[in-house]
């Protein structure tokens, strides 16, 4: 089988393609022939070495994939091969076919895309995570999202407004903001690209202020960091939380901690992964939640992009430079 690999720690466009034989499952595991993988921001970081999570190179990216089980090993009843599924496995997904935990698979919706499929585990499942469990986000509150059409943004833009929140959306581009809007957000501002001088930054409080009727957002969903951080930070609202989900700018932001004090908030870390390993019952059962909810229409994953195998290391390009719009999928 042909897989994409990193082989040493460097730019996406530094992947090989290469053949390499096919994983047998061991116990408690499950083969699947990957028919699609979806791209998320760990997959930048890893390819870098600057992951939490450190696989031995060489290595596939992708951790999110969704296709048929081709071969059940030692103790596995459920899947069974034939099987569609979607699986949460780390790394491995860029491949045609990808080892995974029977126990990490759930089944996939009848008439649901295998492209869709596999783009909404790490995205909605950080985004549910952050706003259910982290944030508490209650119906008639105020949410204010930054990079609101990437994958985790666009995803908490939907679960905000399938929660009842409102929503405010900020991008980096109109089309991006519109796209937010699309998928539910009531509003939205437009913010640079990039390092922010002092008067952008004081912009982009101003604008979630006066979005949020001058009183300053309940809740702040930020996958930005750098110089976006402390701006949005100094636009919460009394009481509210300020949710890290990651540093997509580049660069991991310092916050004057006097502002939690002036505004009563909260700064409040987002690790769904960790939750997740902490407690998988609770973890899978969101997952299936999260199913349900795109199989009734409530949520609807957006797909940018399908990218060959061959292409692989520009899916992960589009996303170190921002310009994903929604979910990338690399299609084997």
């Amino acid at each position: 089988m042909k897989a994409a690999l990193c082989t040493h720690y460097g730019p996406p466009e530094e992947l090989e393609v290469k053949d390499v034989p096919s994983p047998r499952p061991g116990k408690g595991q499950v083969a699947i022939t990957v028919r699609a993988c979806g791209v998320n921001f760990p997959d930048v970081l890893l390819i870098q070495d600057k992951y939490q999570f450190k696989p031995a190179l060489p290595f596939a990216p992708g951790g999110e994939i969704a296709g048929i089980v081709k071969e059940a090993g030692e103790g596995v009843t459920n899947p069974k091969p034939g099987d569609a599924v979607i699986a949460s496995i780390g790394h491995g997904g860029f491949a045609e076919e990808a080892l995974a935990d029977a126990a990490r698979c759930i089944a996939m919706p009848e008439g649901l895309d295998f492209a869709v499929a596999s783009s909404f585990f790490i995205t909605y499942g950080t985004s549910w995570h952050a706003l259910r469990d982290r944030a508490v986000l209650k119906s008639g509150e105020t949410l204010a999202v930054l990079g609101a059409a990437g994958g985790v943004g666009l995803a908490a833009v939907e679960i905000g407004h399938a929660i009842g929140a409102r929503v405010i959306a900020g991008a980096s581009t109109a089309e991006k903001v519109e796209l937010a809007k699309a998928h539910g957000a009531d509003d939205g501002f437009v913010y640079p690209a990039g390092r922010l001088s002092k008067e952008q930054q004081k912009a982009l409080s101003e604008d979630i202020k006066r979005l949020t009727g001058g009183n300053g957002a309940d809740v702040l969903f930020d996958p930005v960091g750098g110089d976006y951080a402390e701006p949005a930070l100094r636009a919460m609202n009394w009481g509210g939380r300020y949710l890290v989900i990651g540093f997509a700018a580049g660069e991991i932001p310092r916050v004057p901690l006097n502002l939690t004090l002036l505004k009563g908030c909260s700064i409040v870390g987002v690790f769904w992964g960790a939750a997740v390993a902490r407690d998988p019952k609770k973890g899978f059962a969101d997952l299936h939640e999260i199913t349900r909810w795109i199989a009734e229409g409530r949520l609807k994953p957006h797909v940018s992009a399908r990218i060959p195998l061959a292409r692989a290391g520009e899916a992960i390009r589009l996303l170190m430079d921002r310009k994903a719009q929604g979910k990338v999928v690399v299609v084997p």
